[in-house]
C-alpha cells in the first residue's frame, strides 16, 4: 500500500526541525508497519486555516491523481484547523478511495475529522482570546502591544529568572527629529508628496526602508495610520483601534475598525515627541485638504471604478512604478513625481495613448479578408496539432489506469494466499511499462484548449462597438472592462528623447494577428508584446510601428 506523508508547522518562529521531526516519524512507523513511504509533502510557516499552502496542494494532487492509497500525519490538526477545510479534506480522500492514518489517533474516520475540526477551532479561538489578553496587559503597564514604531528603539528589560521583559520603548532621537520635521512642513502647508520627495532627494532613511511615499506621511485618519495620524508622538499610546480577519474566499488578511468602547488608550509621556500645538496645527490643516472630512467626499463608483481606459494599467519603464494623472490631460511616473527616486520625468498624453490603441483595434480588426484568412488557416493547424496531442495523453493515461488497478490486483491476491511466482512475470511487465507511461506522461506537454473556430468573428464583435462606446460622454461600463480585459499592461520608457510604449496583452496578440504577421511568435500563448513609439508632439501624431 503506497503511503504519502504530510508535515507542516504554523510560523517561522517555532523549531524549523518540527518539520523533519513530524517527518522523521511518519518514515519510522511506516518502517515499522512494512508500509511503503513514495512521497512526502511539507509546508514550513504556514498556518493550518491556509487552505491554499503549497505543500498540501501538492497532497490534494497526488490524492487526486491516485498516486497514494493512504496518507500518513502526525495529528490531524497537521491537515487543518478549520473545520470546513477538514471536511473537504475528508470529502477529497474518501471520493479517491485513500485512508488516512494519524500518529496521534490512528485510522481516522468522519467522527475524527469532525471533532477534529471543532477542537481545533476553539483552540485557535483560545489563543487568539489569550493573546489578546495578554497585549491587554502590556498595553495597561505602558508598553508597547505592536510593532517598532518609526521614531522609536526597542527596549528589552531582564528578568532575575534570565528572561527578558519586552514591550519597551524610548525615543530614537535621530528618528524624532525627522518626525518633528513632517509634521512642521505638513502644518505649514507643505503636501505629502512634496515631503516625501524632500526627504528621498536627501536619502532620509524610511520606516520601510524602501523610500519615502505620500502615503506613509498622509495615511488614514480614520484608522490612525501614517505618520501625522500617530497619536503615539503627543504620547498617547492606541491599541485595538483594528481587528483583523481572515477572508475565507482568499485566505487574505482584512483590517476593520473596532468599536470605540473596545479602542483602549494609555498615556505615555515619556515617548511624546510632537507638542500638542504642532499636533493641532497639523491636524488643522489635513481637515482643510482632506475630502471626507469636509464633507467632499467622492462618491463610491467615483474611488472604486477606473476613471481611465489605462487606469492602474501603465507602468515606467526605468522604475517599474505607475504612470499617474499629473495634469488634467498627461500621465507621468508617480516614483518620480512623489517620491524623486526615478530619472523618468517625460509626460504623456493620456487621450493620444489611449485612441492610438483604440484605432489600432478599430481598423486592423475590420480589415475582413486577411485577418480572416489568416485566423481561419491559424485555428485550423494548431487545433489539429492539440487534438493529437491530447489523444495521445488521453490514450497514455487510459493505459495506466488498466496497469494501476491490474497491479492491485495482484497485490490483493498475493494477499489472498495466492503464490508470487505464478504473478512474478507479469508484475514485472506490468511494473516495466507502468515506467515508461509514466516517463512519457511527465515528457508530454499540459493539454490546451482548443482555438474556437469563431475566433476572430467574436473578437471582429466585440470591439465593433468600442470605440464609440468609450468615447460616448457617459460611456458604457461593459465594453470599458472589455477592452481593459484585454490589456495586461502598458509600459512607457524614454529612450534618445523620445518614449517608447510597450503594449503587453491579449490586444497585442490581437494587433499582430490582425496585421497578417504568421511569425513564430503568434503560435506562443496569446499575451504578446507591441511596441510603438512617440517623439515630440507626441498628442498629436503617435504612429503604430508594429
Amino acid at each position: 500500500m503506497p503511503f504519502h506523508s504530510y508535515a507542516r508547522m504554523s510560523t517561522d518562529l517555532q523549531n524549523p526541525l518540527s518539520v523533519d521531526d513530524q517527518q522523521r516519524l511518519c518514515r519510522e512507523r511506516c518502517e515499522r508497519e512494512g508500509w511503503k513511504l513514495v512521497g512526502m509533502h511539507e509546508d514550513r510557516a504556514k498556518s493550518g486555516t491556509d487552505k491554499f499552502r503549497p505543500g498540501y496542494q501538492r497532497l490534494l494532487t497526488a490524492i487526486r491523481n491516485g498516486e497514494c492509497d493512504a496518507v500518513i500525519i502526525e495529528s490531524i490538526d497537521r491537515i487543518a484547523r478549520d473545520p470546513e477545510h477538514l471536511a473537504q479534506f475528508y470529502k477529497i480522500v474518501v471520493f479517491a478511495g485513500v485512508k488516512v492514518f494519524s500518529l496521534s489517533e490512528g485510522w481516522a474516520s468522519e467522527m475524527h475529522f469532525g471533532l477534529g475540526g471543532v477542537m481545533s477551532s476553539l483552540f485557535l479561538k483560545q489563543l487568539s482570546e489569550k493573546t489578546h489578553r495578554g497585549l491587554r496587559g502590556r498595553i495597561e503597564a505602558g508598553k508597547s502591544g505592536g510593532g517598532l514604531t518609526f521614531g522609536y528603539h526597542v527596549v528589552r528589560t531582564p528578568r532575575p529568572d534570565g528572561t527578558f521583559e519586552v514591550g519597551g520603548r524610548r525615543v530614537n532621537d535621530a528618528e524624532a527629529a525627522i518626525v518633528r520635521r513632517i509634521f512642521e512642513m505638513y502644518a505649514s502647508g507643505t503636501p505629502p508628496r512634496k515631503i516625501a520627495l524632500a526627504l528621498n532627494v536627501e536619502a532620509v532613511l524610511s520606516p520601510r526602508k524602501n523610500g519615502w511615499g505620500p502615503s506613509t506621511i498622509n495615511g488614514n485618519a480614520e484608522r490612525g495610520v501614517g505618520i501625522i495620524n500617530n497619536r503615539l508622538y503627543v504620547g498617547k499610546m492606541v491599541w485595538n483601534k483594528l481587528k483583523y480577519m481572515k477572508d475565507p474566499e482568499t485566505g487574505k488578511r482584512r483590517s476593520r475598525l473596532n468599536d470605540d468602547r473596545e479602542v483602549i488608550e494609555k498615556d505615555v509621556p515619556e515617548l511624546r515627541i510632537v507638542t500638542d500645538e504642532l499636533w493641532a496645527r497639523a491636524k488643522a490643516r489635513q481637515q482643510q485638504v482632506s475630502f471626507t472630512v469636509s464633507g467632499i467626499a467622492k462618491k463610491p463608483w467615483d474611488r472604486r471604478r477606473p476613471r481611465y481606459l489605462l487606469s492602474g494599467l501603465t507602468r515606467c519603464g526605468c522604475c517599474g512604478g505607475g504612470y499617474a494623472m499629473i495634469s488634467q490631460a498627461h500621465m507621468g511616473c508617480a516614483t518620480a513625481r512623489n517620491k524623486g527616486l526615478c530619472t523618468n520625468h517625460r509626460a504623456i498624453g493620456r487621450e493620444a495613448v489611449e485612441a492610438t490603441i483604440l484605432n489600432a483595434l478599430k481598423t486592423q480588426l475590420m480589415t475582413p479578408v486577411l485577418f480572416k484568412e489568416f485566423c481561419d488557416e491559424f485555428i485550423r493547424e494548431v487545433n489539429a496539432a492539440r487534438q493529437g496531442a491530447s489523444a495521445d495523453r488521453a490514450a497514455a493515461e487510459a493505459e495506466l489506469g488498466k496497469i494501476k488497478r491490474r497491479l492491485r490486483q495482484i497485490v490483493d491476491a498475493i494477499a489472498d494466499g495466492v503464490s508470487a511466482r505464478t504473478l512474478k512475470d507479469e508484475l514485472a511487465a506490468l511494473e516495466q511499462r507502468e515506467d515508461v507511461l509514466n516517463a512519457k506522461l511527465a515528457a508530454a506537454p499540459e493539454q490546451k484548449v482548443l482555438f474556437n473556430p469563431n475566433m476572430a468573428e467574436a473578437y471582429r464583435k466585440r470591439v465593433t462597438a468600442l470605440h464609440t462606446a468609450i468615447a460616448a460622454p457617459e460611456g458604457d461600463l461593459e465594453a470599458f472592462e472589455a477592452i481593459r480585459s484585454l490589456i495586461e499592461k502598458v509600459v512607457v520608457t524614454p529612450v534618445d528623447g523620445k518614449l517608447t510604449i510597450d503594449l503587453y496583452g491579449q490586444i497585442a496578440a490581437i494587433l499582430r494577428l490582425s496585421a497578417g504577421k504568421k511569425d513564430g511568435d503568434v503560435l506562443g500563448p496569446v499575451s504578446e508584446q507591441l511596441v510603438m513609439v512617440a517623439g515630440a508632439g507626441f498628442d498629436r501624431d503617435l504612429k503604430c510601428v508594429c
